[in-house]
């Protein structure tokens, strides 16, 4: 199997790009790196984001960048190859979802900054009504999330591949950090309760 994403990636202009900086012959020919179908690795990687990076290109040629989040697994894995997320009401500018009208092409990027380990994936975006597949709605939809679904983003995988680590700053949601100190406060109250003990016993032998 080829090297699929940098098929995709890489036009004549990226081709003169990378000879002006002497970075051409690093990529050519084959490097048979699969990446037509999702792995474990990259199955349990995407169940685990809270939030993710979405690009698409307008008719004119501009592209725009749009940032979602949601509950942890929010963008779901339908198979291998099929990812799916609920599209939840918000500014009500619908840039990103006109241009998919026009243009199905999309790339994510997912990050996990804790592990500086990032995602990128280059698929085929389809919009859906909210009873267009019943199966796939009770899918996306998660229970006791608060917001309003307008549609559902049905996503086809064309190719991904893992960036370096290189300047990923490791950062942490309020989720990760009372989950990292749990255990430091469960110790402190078990410190707390045997201070507490030994002062009620150092006050009863002082009284005798």
């Amino acid at each position: 199997m080829p090297y699929h994403f940098l098929e995709v990636a890489i036009t004549p202009n990226v081709r003169l790009a990378q000879a002006e900086m002497a970075a051409d012959q690093i990529w050519l020919g084959d490097h048979h790196r699969e990446s037509d179908s999702f792995t474990d690795s990259e199955l349990a990687f995407i169940s685990a984001r809270d939030s993710f990076y979405i690009a698409s290109v307008s008719e004119s040629g501009w592209p725009y960048v749009q940032h979602r989040g949601g509950p942890q697994g929010f963008l779901k894995i339908v198979d291998k190859k099929t990812l799916a997320f609920a599209d939840y009401r918000g500014n009500r500018q619908y840039i990103s979802t006109g241009n998919f009208a026009a243009n199905d092409r999309a790339c994510l990027f997912l990050v996990d900054y804790p592990r500086r380990a990032r995602l990128k994936i280059y698929m085929h975006v389809e919009k859906l009504t909210l009873d267009a597949d019943p199966a796939l709605t009770d899918l996306v939809f998660d229970a006791g999330y608060r917001a309003k679904a307008e549609r559902i983003f049905r996503l086809r995988l064309e190719a991904f591949d893992w960036n370096c680590p290189q300047h990923i700053t490791p950062r942490y949601t309020e989720h990760e950090v009372e989950k990292a100190v749990a255990p430091l406060r469960e110790r402190l109250a078990e410190l707390e309760s045997e201070n507490v003990e030994l002062r009620t016993r150092l006050e009863a032998l002082g009284g005798k």
